[in-house]
């Protein structure tokens, strides 16, 4: 398979907004495939599987990093990577536990065969077309594994889904800590990846549950609407400011460094 090569990683700058949209795309994910299946089991499969298709086929095919086209994708396999977390429960009757242990194997599995093969994680490396490949596989699995890692906790484990949100809060500093420690940067980043899906459906699920559920019952339709409307505020930001490209944040802590050096000089007053 042809192996292009990029000018440039293609995907964003690990910074706030990373997280924040992240974030939010998790939670739009639980309750908009939540909502449509409950809904409409073909529009579920219409907009899940075929969306998710159609936005790899436009990231895939392009050689050059764009917030939308990337951050449409990343919404796309959120969606349908609660479709294939859910899948084995619902078709099979397994554990959320079980299946968390599944996904974890396979995420293991697929990150040893990404470093054997190109000898990095790194995000910063993305810059082939079979690192893009491998990247998307892994974001993939982390989605199926973190829906049903918040699924455990908050149905197998019987917590609910306000303990799961103080739960996966927690748990989601744990590589922020440890990176400060000096653990390798790589593993706290892709551990942090991974929990921002239980999290993110935690309080999704929080705010569209009943009551009677342990949630605030908005409904997963009013929840979704609300996650798309951020989502798009925020991803056309980025896109306008270019602020989430790799680089912008050194090369504008640089301009402010020059300026600071360098101030204007001051005109004499006239007499």
């Amino acid at each position: 398979m042809e192996n292009r090569a990029f000018r440039a990683p293609k995907v964003p700058e690990v910074f706030w907004t990373f997280w924040v949209i992240k974030l939010l795309t998790t939670g739009i994910g639980e309750t908009g495939a939540d909502f449509m299946g409950t809904h409409s089991i073909p529009v579920a499969g219409i907009v899940g599987v075929g969306g998710f298709f159609a936005a790899m086929w436009w990231q895939l095919r392009a050689d050059t990093y764009h917030s939308v086209r990337y951050w449409v994708t990343v919404l796309m396999v959120a969606v349908f990577g609660t479709m294939i977390a859910d899948g084995p429960h619902v078709a099979l009757g397994t554990p959320y536990w079980f299946d968390a242990i599944v996904y974890f194997v396979l995420l293991c599995a697929l990150l040893a065969w990404w470093q054997r093969s190109e000898g990095t994680l790194s995000v910063h490396s993305i810059v082939t077309a079979r690192r893009e490949r491998f990247y998307w596989g892994t974001v993939l699995l982390t989605f199926g594994l973190g829906t049903a890692l918040g699924d455990a906790a908050a149905i197998n484990a019987g917590l609910g889904f306000a303990w799961s949100i103080l739960l996966f809060g927690v748990a989601i500093l744990v590589p922020l800590g440890l990176w400060r420690l000096g653990a390798p940067v790589i593993a706290c980043f892709w551990g942090s990846y991974a929990l921002t899906r239980p999290l993110g459906a935690s309080v999704a699920d929080y705010l569209a549950s009943p009551p009677a559920h342990g949630g605030l019952g908005w409904g997963t339709g009013p929840v979704t609407a609300a996650g798309l409307a951020l989502f798009a505020v925020l991803v056309g930001y980025v896109a306008l400011t270019h602020s989430d490209e790799e680089g912008a944040h050194e090369r504008a802590h640089h301009q402010e460094a020059d300026h600071e050096a360098d101030p204007e000089p001051e005109v004499p007053a006239l007499d």
